[in-house]
């Protein structure tokens, strides 16, 4: 056995490690963006169609204000962890495709 099949297997194993632990890595950043994900979405509140009992349609400073507002933050929030996850869920699939499972 020479230098270079020796450094070549080093290399070898180096990378099935590195490939592994970076694997591990973004298999536990997308449990915790789905965590994540399930606790933004269960705090949201309700949606209310802004009916009121006669037939018309109320408007309140926070229907005005919606931007500002709790609810706004936990459907952005949503939006952006969900990005977040559907992109790692990519690399990983992409990682897994190229250096196997």
């Amino acid at each position: 056995m020479n230098l270079l099949d020796m450094l070549l297997a080093q290399s070898s194993v180096f990378n099935n490690i590195w490939h592994s632990g970076l694997k591990i890595a973004l298999l536990v950043i997308m449990a915790i963006c789905g965590l994540f994900i399930i606790l933004v979405v269960l705090f949201q509140p309700g949606n209310s169609s802004g009916i009121s009992a006669l037939g018309g349609t109320t408007e309140t400073f926070l229907g005005k204000n919606k931007s500002k507002t709790f609810e706004h933050k936990m459907k952005v929030l949503t939006v952006v962890s969900s990005i977040i996850m559907a992109v790692l869920c990519i690399i990983f699939a992409i990682i897994a495709s190229i250096f196997g499972v």
